[in-house]
């Protein structure tokens, strides 16, 4: 799969460019490297070189017939290549690009005698096309050693042995074994006490991460220290490597706007470019009372070398691919190269709280009872949170270990988003929430209640109110690090959005500087939102989430940002970006790389426009001559493809 990803940018690029750049996907790409690609030019270069010296001393038998086969044996080595392309061209119906361009031109050249410029064309532009093919496969190798991490093989203990198997055929509940230096093969849970991994396959992140008894592991990850099973719980296909991989490749074929334009402005430009440099042939031949056909095709053919947009088709494409890969690098997953182009506009940050902006581990900090059996009232209480994957529910869990869901008869649950829960236990109609589900099913409660800052989950048996639990959470570190980032980023406006109470949520906003938060609100609430945001047309608006009850308002937003890409499948799977670690301050890294990676389209668009414009024109009016044209047909492409890839070793703090 990841090979098929860095392909891509190859293959897009030849369908429809008319240019150069349909060589990228030929076999000579993947051989550039090998010794024997050298010696066709190295061939030429020492002909070409001694003809130059020839010429200059005016030899005599250097002459005529002579002169013009050795700058013939000379062209050939690297001008065959070009024919073979141009022929596969022609059997596709593809008449102009770049193949056929520099043929005619270079022909044109013997034609009037300008037999050393002919080659030299020939051979600049060749000795490009080896600079530009090896900066193409540099940045094939950046993504594919990105994304190539999947494991090849899954051992598993099958009656009481191991089997080393392929990881795909590995069912659900079976377990597995992981040597220390091997990736875990599949996603599932941690049965041995404790473990480091490397996550940086997944996340980003170099540093080592500690995973105890019970805990998720992901397929991707490298066991460091000692050997660990565990309980498979997701199929390969299923599992939040594959995932990964589908997403990124899905990225590459979703075009920006920028690069749909240069397409189409390529196959429309190069027939045109050959109707000019036509025209230039001939018209003169009308008007011009001195007219020389050899001086005027002279004029035209610079024009040909000149004109070809190869600069623009390749090196845009590829922009956009080193930005994704440089977002995959810092555990960002761009799912377009359109997403990288509307988070670079985005003035507005919306974030949810809880497990963006603050840890989502909360823990018990007290329990009321006004039900006959207090403990009673607990086990109820989470027993029916043990139905829910909410960090409020698992604290609660976490808080009362012992209660195990199958000891309990649990019925008819439903999770009322923004509410709480409700539900059968033993018979028992158990509700678990906040005020508005008390409120909303009619029960009274203690007014002290509502004077406690901290999260409160009310619950309520048989229709009568039976206690609370006070549950707090701590904010993440990095998370005041976040926010000053994207105000350094010119981030105007900054939004926290909460279902938790607004005491809460206004304390938190004031210690993080955050312009604007708004608390106790249902999903709905925050789509309304996000709306009134949008209504102001000056707005593009990006919202960050993690939680199922997120997914209208990542859906409703400009640029829609999954926090965890390990975290609710219907946040990710509905986000733009997936931001893949619990750090927010990521957010500003996604934007800084988007950023870059316009900047970089904007400099090669303006640059290649620029140069080549300037020598079309010389060369249309004779001052400009073939060397010129050669730097900016091959020259131009050269750079701006290396400035294309700078993007990848670019650190983004």
């Amino acid at each position: 799969m990841a090979l098929d990803i860095a392909k891509n940018i190859e293959t897009n690029c030849s369908n429809d460019a008319g240019c150069c750049c349909g060589d990228l996907n030929r076999e000579s790409l993947e051989s550039n490297s090998d010794w024997k690609t050298y010696i066709p030019i190295t061939i030429t270069v020492v002909i070409f070189l001694c003809g130059i010296v020839l010429d200059y001393f005016k030899t005599d038998f250097f002459k005529g017939n002579m002169r013009l086969l050795w700058y013939i044996v000379a062209y050939l080595p690297v001008a065959l290549p070009s024919f073979k392309n141009a022929g596969t061209a022609l059997a596709q119906k593809d008449f102009f690009n770049e193949f056929t361009l520099m043929i005619v031109a270079t022909l044109g050249a013997f034609l009037i005698g300008e037999y050393p410029e002919a080659v030299a064309v020939m051979l600049f532009y060749t000795i490009g096309e080896m600079f530009q093919n090896s900066a193409v496969q540099k940045a094939r190798k950046n993504i594919k050693s990105l994304l190539d991490v999947r494991p090849d093989s899954a051992s598993v203990i099958r009656n009481g042995s191991i089997s080393v198997v392929n990881p795909e055929s590995v069912a659900i509940g079976e377990f597995v074994q992981v040597k220390a230096g091997e990736k875990i093969p599949l996603d599932g849970k941690m049965l041995t006490a404790k473990g480091s991994f490397n996550t940086s396959a997944l996340t980003g992140e170099s540093v080592p991460r500690t995973i105890r008894e019970g805990e998720p592991v992901l397929a991707g990850m490298v066991n460091l220290n000692s050997v660990i099973d565990f309980r498979v719980e997701k199929k390969y296909e299923d599992s939040s490597l594959a995932r990964v991989l589908e997403m990124v490749q899905e990225a590459s074929s979703r075009k920006s706007k920028t690069e749909l334009f240069i397409r189409k402005f390529a196959r429309i430009y190069t027939p045109i470019v050959f109707a000019l440099a036509l025209a230039i042939t001939v018209i003169p031949s009308f008007i011009v009372s001195d007219y020389l056909f050899s001086d005027w095709l002279y004029r035209a053919l610079v024009f040909l070398v000149i004109s070809c947009p190869c600069a623009l088709v390749i090196s845009i494409p590829l922009s956009y691919f080193g930005g994704i890969g440089a977002a995959s690098h810092n555990g960002i997953l761009f799912k377009g190269a359109n997403y990288l182009d509307l988070i670079a506009k985005v003035n507005t940050v919306v974030i949810d709280k809880t497990g963006t902006l603050t840890e989502g581990v909360f823990q018990v900090q007290k329990i009321e009872s006004v039900y006959p059996d207090k403990e009673k009232m607990i086990e109820y209480a989470v027993a029916l949170e043990s139905k829910s994957n909410h960090p409020i529910a698992k604290a609660m869990l976490e808080y009362h270990p012992d209660i195990l869901p199958y000891d309990f008869n649990i019925e008819n649950v439903e999770e009322i988003a923004g509410h709480g829960m409700k539900g059968l236990v033993n018979g028992k109609d158990v509700l678990t929430g906040n005020t508005k589900l008390m409120k909303l099913h009619k029960i009274k409660y203690e007014q002290k209640i509502d004077d406690i800052k901290e999260t409160v989950v009310i619950v309520a048996i048989n229709k009568e109110y039976a206690g609370f639990f006070v549950i707090s959470d701590k904010v993440k570190k990095d998370s005041w690090n976040a926010i000053s980032r994207l105000k350094k980023l010119g981030i105007k406006t900054t939004v926290m959005l909460s279902g938790d109470k607004k005491s809460i949520v206004d304390d938190l906003a004031d210690e993080l500087n955050i312009d604007f938060a708004y608390g106790d609100l249902l999903p709905e609430d925050k789509v309304y939102h996000i709306e009134k945001l949008k209504k102001d047309s000056d707005n593009i608006v990006a919202f960050v989430g993690d939680g199922i009850n997120d997914a209208p308002a990542l859906a409703i937003s400009d640029v829609g940002i999954a926090m965890g890409g390990m975290g609710s499948d219907a946040a990710v799977e509905i986000s733009d970006v997936v931001i893949q670690t619990d750090h927010p301050s990521k957010i500003a890294t996604a934007i800084q790389i988007a950023r870059s990676t316009r900047a970089i389209v904007i400099q090669n668009i303006v640059f290649a426009l620029g140069v080549k414009s300037l020598i079309m024109i010389l060369g249309a009016f004779g001052i400009a001559s073939m060397w010129e044209a050669v730097f900016a047909d091959v020259g131009v492409s050269l750079i701006a493809i290396l400035n294309s890839i700078r993007i990848l070793r670019k650190d983004f703090k």
